[in-house]
């Protein structure tokens, strides 16, 4: 076959090549910041002249820095709880329906990832204000739960159309409700799609800002939204070390749902 098409290997080759090139421009800016976060300078400058731990120092030293973390940990537990359970009800009803109505509910449900995030924040920020959730943890969770359940859609739907609903009928034939169908045969066997749905709605509260810069404020403030004043005021050396903690972290948490799953 290589013989017939001579041409092969070099297309191969091409293509690794531009992969390896656009994965290094996209891995490039998070590499850089890294030594930057190690520079004893007072600006944000690369190579370092200087290497210091300071800017670790004063993240984990600011009273602000740690409250702004605890509120992003937070909400990044919290969403998932909230987002995992409503996308997964929301795919169960779009299999159940099929046809024009579940491609409806599968747009509509799709739109907080499609719409710009801007106009987005803007219609929570009202809809929240007149609810006096602006500025509270539960104002937040409401906006990060509604990027989320998109995310957890796009993740669970797949799952749950390729599962034998012939098993929840059988135990539903056997006198066991919906409920406990689903919870006690369908969530088993989909546990590896929900803990990844549940990954990605944690990565997405995360990393979420602009929804933050909307809703959350003072002692409920997330460290994206944070950082991003901090960008917006001033030059502040100490993302760089905020933004290398926060990669690792990630990282760490994608390694280890990769275990769990091949375990």
């Amino acid at each position: 076959m290589l013989d017939a098409y001579p041409d092969n290997r070099l297309g191969r080759f091409l293509l690794w090549l531009l992969a390896a090139l656009v994965l290094t421009f996209l891995v490039l800016p998070t590499l850089v910041v890294i030594p930057l976060s190690f520079s004893g300078s007072n600006l944000l400058e690369f190579p370092p002249r200087s290497l210091s731990l300071r800017w670790y120092e004063n993240f984990f030293g600011s009273g602000a820095w740690m409250a702004a973390l605890r509120t992003s940990i937070l909400l990044g537990v919290l969403t998932p709880m909230v987002a995992v359970p409503l996308g997964f009800l929301c795919c169960v009803g779009m299999n159940r329906l099929s046809g024009k109505a579940s491609r409806a509910i599968y747009g509509y449900v799709l739109m907080p990832s499609i719409l710009p995030g801007i106009l987005l924040a803007i219609g929570l920020f009202f809809v929240l204000a007149k609810m006096k959730l602006i500025g509270t943890v539960a104002g937040v969770l409401i906006g990060h739960a509604v990027l989320a359940i998109p995310v957890v859609v796009i993740v669970l739907a797949p799952a749950v159309n390729r599962f034998d609903w012939a098993q929840v009928m059988a135990a539903r034939s056997l006198g066991a409700g919906w409920f406990r169908g689903l919870a006690g045969i369908m969530v088993p066997q989909l546990r590896f799609s929900f803990l990844a749905a549940a990954l990605m709605a944690f990565l997405t509260s995360l990393d979420e800002a602009v929804i933050s810069i909307f809703v959350s404020g003072g002692a409920n403030s997330t460290l994206p939204k944070l950082m991003f004043l901090s960008l917006r005021d001033q030059i502040d050396p100490t993302i760089a070390a905020i933004s290398t903690l926060w990669t690792g972290f990630i990282i760490a948490i994608v390694l280890i749902v990769n275990t769990c799953q091949k375990s």
